[in-house]
This record gives structure tokens, C-alpha cells and sequence, in this order.
């Protein structure tokens, strides 16, 4: 078994050994193993211990946010070549004993609804979450990584990179190269990318499902893969609604393995993932409630087929009950929301209204 050896309560930027805040093919590797090997992998918060107990809403907005996310790796695994298949099995997450929910202004789903910040602190312990900012709450555990991924390729990092340019310029909401914190330092003329944004390499892929007993697939882009993890979540609702989870820090067992050429034979250009043992309880599953949404705007006009409008009617309608029946203010119900709520499709076909449910299991109130 190998082991990266971190202290977890130093900041990334503080101590940069074996890990880095930014995509890069060019970042070295802090570890290597062999296919079929198990690694050890401690992974600092996704706010880089910015977030302490002490914290208020106030610090919220006093954070550098270019310290998002502190991944701890690259791990070279050798044999890894352009065109394989990484297999990634999760052994094993194990979290640390204090989290966060912070509602940053600026992001999240509903950010242009919810404006002000606003914070969430978690302690953790025995499997649960409980918080004095949400009283009468009490989150089960399934922790998993938020962020899982490989180096691009040369060609795909300036892909994605000029992808992006054209999004922000188009004006979309976009995290572009910026050198403030960054870790390791940007190369003038040749910044890193941000981590907000998943790539075909994975990165910040915020999926609940991957928890102990999940395998995930990464394609290969450059020689010894470069496997980098972190943003530890104890739980977090399915759509991560506010842009947080309960975040903490996290140590991650997994098994590497490769299928060669996998990747190139069957163009697999994306993560995948299956499960190999049985996962958590789905809220589907357990005691809940559940609203929907259309894409049916204030006025009554239908936005046919619109998704994201179905998405954003059904967040609302929960923030509404959770507020009117449950007695939260509108912050905390948007929080709970994205710890807690599952944002699910349940139909595409039935045009021109797609649907939307949002479901809270109602075993999480005591």
C-alpha cells in the first residue's frame, strides 16, 4: 500500500507538497504505483481550511475563492498511456470531524435569488451531521469525493481552455485562468485552469453516487495518467443546489487498474462509473417528500422542453415548503436543499412540459 503523508490542518498554499488548485499536464507527479496497487489519499477541504467553527457569513465573503479546490496528488500510475482506460476503485472515504455548507454570493443554482452569504457548520460524528445553524436536523452520512480526475493532454487542455474563453465571452458564468493563489504558479503565458468545471478528464464531477464501493472510469490523456482527488463531501443532495455540500476534509482508499487501449477501441472520451458493492440508502428509497417543476415561467408561458426552468421551479417549490411547513428561514431551506435534496428528471417525453421532482427525505428531521 502507498501513502501520500499530508497535514491536514496546513492550507495547500501554506504547504504545497503533493498537490496543486489548478488542471495542468505539466504539474509533476507526487507519487507513482503500479496497476493493482492501493493508495492512501488524505484530501484537504474544497475551501482549504479557509472554514473553521469560528467562521460567520461575514468570512464567507472575506475568502479567497481561488484557493478552490486543493486536489492532493498527481499519482502517476505506471504503464498509464494515452488511449487506456484508468479504473479507479473507492475502497474506502473517511471524513473529518467538522464540515461546512457556504452559500457564496455570485454562485450556486438560485444565485441570482439568493444573494447574500450565508453558512452552515457541521459536526460530524458517529455517521451523522448536525448543525446549530439548522436546528433539528440530522444528515446520515455518505461521504464520497467530489473532485476525481486525470491531467489533459496538451491539446485538450487548450481546448477546453479556449471552450471556456468563448463561454464567458457568450456570457456565461465561468471560472477563467487566474494566478492569485494558484498552486503551483502559473507560467506566464500558459496560466492552469480553474477546478470548478468537470473536463472528459473528470475534475469537479460533485457525484453523490461515488461513494465506498463505486469504480470509476477516466480516460487516459497523458503518460501515467495523473490521478489527482479531493473536495471531501460527508453528504450532499443530488444537483448540489446552493454549490455546496457538508465539506470537510477526507481520507480516500482506492485500488488503480488499466485497461489498455480500452479507451481509444471504445471512444470513451468521458467518466464512467458502475458500483461493485452496495451504496447508501437513495432517497427514493427512505421516508420523503417530494415537489415538481415545469418549465413554466411567472406569466404561465410554457418554455418548452426547458429543463433547467423545470429545475429551478421544483428548488423554488421546496425552499417554499421547507420554509412554510418545516419553519427554516428561505437561506437555511436553500442550504438544506443542497445537503440534502435530490433534484431528479422523471420525464423528458411528455412535450412540451419535462418534469422535475425534488425529493427531501423526511427521515433527516428529529
Amino acid at each position: 500500500m502507498h501513502e501520500i503523508e499530508l497535514d491536514l490542518t496546513k492550507p495547500l498554499v501554506a504547504d504545497p507538497r503533493a498537490g496543486h488548485n489548478r488542471w495542468h499536464p505539466d504539474i509533476p507527479a507526487a507519487l507513482r504505483c503500479m496497476p493493482g496497487d492501493t493508495v492512501v489519499l488524505p484530501a484537504r477541504d474544497g475551501y482549504d481550511g479557509q472554514i473553521t467553527r469560528d467562521s460567520t457569513a461575514e468570512d464567507v465573503l472575506r475568502m479567497d475563492t481561488a484557493r478552490i479546490h486543493p486536489l492532493t496528488g498527481p499519482v502517476y500510475v505506471e504503464g498509464a498511456e494515452p488511449g487506456d482506460l484508468l479504473v479507479v476503485d473507492v475502497l474506502s472515504v473517511e471524513t473529518g470531524d467538522f464540515g461546512a455548507t457556504l452559500n457564496i454570493p455570485g454562485f450556486g443554482f438560485l444565485r441570482d435569488e439568493f444573494t447574500e452569504p450565508h453558512i452552515v457548520r457541521w459536526e460530524i460524528a458517529d455517521g451523522f451531521a448536525d448543525s446549530p445553524d439548522l436546528p433539528g436536523v440530522r444528515l446520515p452520512g455518505a461521504p464520497f469525493m467530489g473532485v476525481m480526475g486525470v491531467a489533459p493532454s496538451r491539446e485538450l487542455f487548450e481546448r477546453t481552455k479556449s471552450a471556456e474563453q468563448r463561454a464567458a465571452d457568450d456570457g456565461g458564468l465561468v471560472e477563467l485562468p487566474n494566478a492569485t493563489s494558484a498552486v503551483p504558479p502559473d507560467q506566464p503565458g500558459d496560466p492552469g485552469r480553474r477546478t470548478i468545471s468537470p473536463t472528459e478528464a473528470g475534475g469537479n464531477i460533485d457525484i453523490k453516487h461515488l461513494t465506498e464501493g463505486s469504480r470509476v472510469y477516466l480516460p487516459v490523456w497523458v503518460p501515467g495518467a495523473l490521478f489527482s482527488v479531493g473536495d471531501g463531501h460527508f453528504a450532499q443532495g443530488d444537483g448540489e443546489s446552493c454549490g455546496a455540500a457538508v465539506e470537510t476534509t477526507a481520507r480516500v482508499v482506492v485500488r488503480f487498474d488499466l485497461r489498455k487501449g480500452a479507451a481509444a477501441s471504445g471512444d470513451v472520451r468521458h467518466l464512467r462509473f458502475e458500483r461493485f458493492a452496495a451504496g447508501p440508502p437513495e432517497v427514493a428509497s427512505r421516508p420523503h417528500f417530494a415537489v415538481t417543476g415545469t418549465p413554466v415561467d411567472a406569466e404561465g408561458r410554457i418554455h418548452p422542453e426547458n429543463l433547467n426552468l423545470a429545475t429551478r421551479n421544483a428548488l423554488r417549490l421546496m425552499v417554499d415548503h421547507l420554509t412554510a411547513e418545516r419553519g427554516f428561514t428561505r437561506r437555511q431551506a436553500y442550504a438544506l436543499c443542497s445537503v440534502a435534496v435530490d433534484l431528479r428528471i422523471s420525464q423528458l417525453v411528455d412535450v412540451p412540459n419535462v418534469l422535475v421532482s425534488a425529493m427531501v427525505p423526511t427521515d433527516i428531521f428529529v
